[in-house]
């Protein structure tokens, strides 16, 4: 038997056209996007992972602002405390080392800023006389630590710190001040 087969239709041409097109934007949207640039917008990216491979593949992350660096000092008394923290961009990275005395508590967390509800987020707690690390902040916001000295001696506290931050705040003996930290180059 000898069937001939007939071309396409323009109208099977054209829907078959739109299909592909679709189809296209949507792995577009969903997967390409996600994976090499990191813009999710249908949050299908968040969902599968895929974020992260945009963060894998180039280790470099611009910022538009000169990094800061900053020390300072806390001296905590038997059963005082206080709170230091960073106010940071979503995503901006800061590096840091906090070096105690002695062990004393310590809770390493975030809050949102500006916003109705605010959203507070704990990291890590524990006990220890200090802590290196790095993080990104998940959203912008006051990114630090709230230290206790649970004992009977007298604890310094050092907080060296590098990041994208412009200000940082202390909290302690129930009020709070805001410190300015200059960057380490003029843009």
């Amino acid at each position: 038997m000898n069937q001939q087969s007939s071309p396409p239709s323009p109208k099977n041409l054209m829907i078959a056209s739109v299909a592909a097109f679709l189809v296209s934007v949507f792995v577009l949207l969903a997967f390409i996007l996600p994976a090499e640039f990191g813009q999710d917008p249908l949050r299908t990216g968040g969902l599968l992972g895929l974020t992260a491979l945009s963060r894998g593949a180039n280790p470099f992350e611009e910022q538009l602002e000169v990094h800061r660096e900053d020390y300072v000092e806390f001296e905590l008394g038997p059963f005082q405390s206080v709170e230091y923290k960073y106010l940071l961009d979503e995503d901006a990275p800061l590096v840091f080392s906090w070096l105690a005395d002695d062990e004393l508590y310590y809770d390493m967390h975030a809050e949102t800023v500006g916003v109705e509800e605010e959203e507070v987020q704990s990291y890590e707690q524990g006990t220890a006389s200090q802590r290196m690390g790095s993080m990104h902040a998940p959203f912008t916001g006051l990114h630090g630590w709230f230290w206790e000295n649970r004992g009977a001696g007298t604890i310094l506290v050092r907080v060296h710190s590098a990041g994208f931050y412009q200000t940082s705040t202390v909290f302690r003996d129930g009020g709070s001040f805001e410190r300015v930290i200059e960057p380490v180059a003029k843009p």
